[in-house]
């Protein structure tokens, strides 16, 4: 048993939507395929990952040192103790060979893409969905049948105003969800309010909706807006400071009582130490948003959750980044407090299974071998065309 080739190509994501800092007309994503030697109803069991979305394709750091270190690797190395399936922990290992401490972002996105492709094969040399796969290693067998999921919408575009804004959550709440996520920070403050006012109207209540600033603001506008957003009582308000500015979110935590969410920016388990350390953050309240393929990926966010529980915080405060198929299996497998979604943002990138269907705020699960990307026909045409 041995991977026989791992082949990544960048594909644009082609969105025009924009935050509080950015636009996307430029994003890419690295699409990973692990090939193996194993051999299912006729075919070649391949293992496929891309590295969610928000940070540009990384395949330079992939096929200079990641791809090279595992092809080389005496294949029984890379094997679980029993030699009858691959072991992502081994693999993550054999990438991160003389690596030097610190400087996560230039490798934790290439290092955590490569190793979910891993886990993606690995479920399927099973023959069971990854979800069964985690749940079963990381939290006694417990397999849920459906997860809590939100949406995330509210983008600026042009000529989007609030009439348009209101429609869009009036799909999104038709479509099944019951908690939705807009922007904030990419128009005047006074401007924003009378959007978030008209949202929450929509919505049916506060507690329903969750305000995204994107780490956009400066120490007097994160002030300024945490002040005026804090008597709506929303259900959180997502990075309010640069997601390294610790001392700047703990001084928000001191007078902002709802719920502050954070730590999608954040890509190993150090740098989220450090987040409950020194930023202010509750574990009674607050979330926490690792984004699980860019942060080393799955074996990695295990430890991370090992280190969370020391300090107190327990999963159902943890929201992983992502809306996709690898994130609803992460979420299900490791008993997370929910998934979020981007239907119709990322093109094929975004949202779940062809035939995925979201009642009362919940994702069902399927029972498809692996992540299911193969029930995803534009993102799984795009991946077979590199394997």
């Amino acid at each position: 048993m041995k991977i026989v080739d791992i082949r990544e190509i960048a594909v644009p994501i082609n969105s025009t939507i924009r935050n509080a800092v950015f636009d996307f007309s430029e994003m890419t994503t690295s699409v990973v395929a692990v090939i193996t030697d194993v051999v299912r109803n006729g075919k070649p069991v391949i293992g496929y990952a891309f590295n969610s979305t928000g940070r540009y394709a990384c395949g330079a750091q992939m096929r200079a040192r990641l791809i090279p270190r595992i092809m080389k690797a005496a294949p029984e190395s890379l094997l679980d103790d029993k030699g009858s399936n691959f072991d992502p922990a081994k693999i993550l290992a054999c990438m991160m060979q003389r690596e030097k401490p610190g400087g996560h972002t230039e490798r934790s996105v290439a290092v955590g893409t490569i190793e979910v492709a891993a886990w993606d094969a690995v479920a399927k040399i099973e023959d069971r969905p990854l979800h069964a796969v985690l749940a079963d290693r990381y939290n006694d067998g417990n397999v849920p049948d459906a997860v809590p999921c939100y949406v995330g919408g509210g983008w600026y575009a042009e000529g989007k105003g609030i009439p348009q804004l209101q429609d869009e959550i009036r799909m999104r709440l038709d479509e099944g969800y019951t908690t939705m996520k807009v922007k904030v920070g990419g128009a005047p403050l006074a401007e924003d309010l009378a959007r978030l006012e008209a949202s929450i109207k929509t919505m049916g209540g506060a507690d329903r909706l969750a305000v995204d600033a994107n780490a956009g603001f400066n120490r007097e506008r994160a002030i300024a807006y945490a002040k005026a957003l804090a008597p709506y009582k929303l259900r959180w308000m997502e990075e309010p400071t640069d997601p390294l500015d610790y001392a700047l979110l703990a001084e928000l935590a001191e007078f902002y009582t709802p719920a502050i969410a954070t730590g999608e920016n954040l890509f190993s388990t150090q740098d989220i130490q450090n987040l409950v350390r020194f930023g202010g953050m509750r574990a009674d309240r607050d979330i926490i948003q690792i984004d699980v393929p860019q942060s080393y990926g799955i074996v990695q966010f295990a430890r991370t959750l090992e280190m969370l529980k020391t300090h107190g915080w327990g999963r159902q405060a943890i929201y992983p980044h992502g809306g996709n198929q690898m994130t609803l299996a992460i979420v299900a497998g490791f008993g997370l407090g929910g998934c979020e979604a981007y239907p119709g943002v990322f093109g094929v990138f975004a949202g779940f299974a062809d035939d995925a269907k979201v009642e009362n705020g919940k994702l069902r699960l399927s029972d498809r071998p692996g992540i299911g990307f193969e029930a995803q026909n534009a993102l799984y045409k795009v991946m077979c065309d590199i394997a």
